[in-house]
């Protein structure tokens, strides 16, 4: 997604958050559903957290994709999810894609 794409999704979320992540949604006119990534140093200092936060938001994502609507989906970390485990956070992922596909018909 492009920077304007970004804003556009920050303009007027539909917003599902919990302790490990906040995720944020936008209809787009694409027909399928798009991720952006927003892991900030200040909330997760080492690398190896961002990245092992991005790389398990991106595989949860790609395994729920053709079950989401058509949206524009920015994924916010916290910084609990540093430490969280993966099965939990994967639940978390979970069920944040059980509520955008539960919000399709609101869009």
């Amino acid at each position: 997604m492009h920077p304007a794409e970004f804003s556009r999704v920050f303009d007027q979320p539909t917003i599902s958050a919990d302790e490990w992540f906040k995720v944020l949604a936008r209809p787009n006119d694409r027909g399928y559903a798009r991720l952006g990534l927003a892991v900030p140093k200040r909330k997760l200092k080492k690398a190896v957290e961002r990245n092992r936060i991005k790389r398990l938001v991106r595989e949860s994502f790609r395994l729920n994709q053709s079950n989401l609507p058509a949206v524009d989906i920015v994924v916010l970390a916290k910084s609990a999810a540093a430490t969280a485990e993966r099965s939990v956070l994967w639940q978390s992922l979970a069920e944040h894609w059980r509520r955008l596909s539960a919000l399709a018909g609101s869009f």
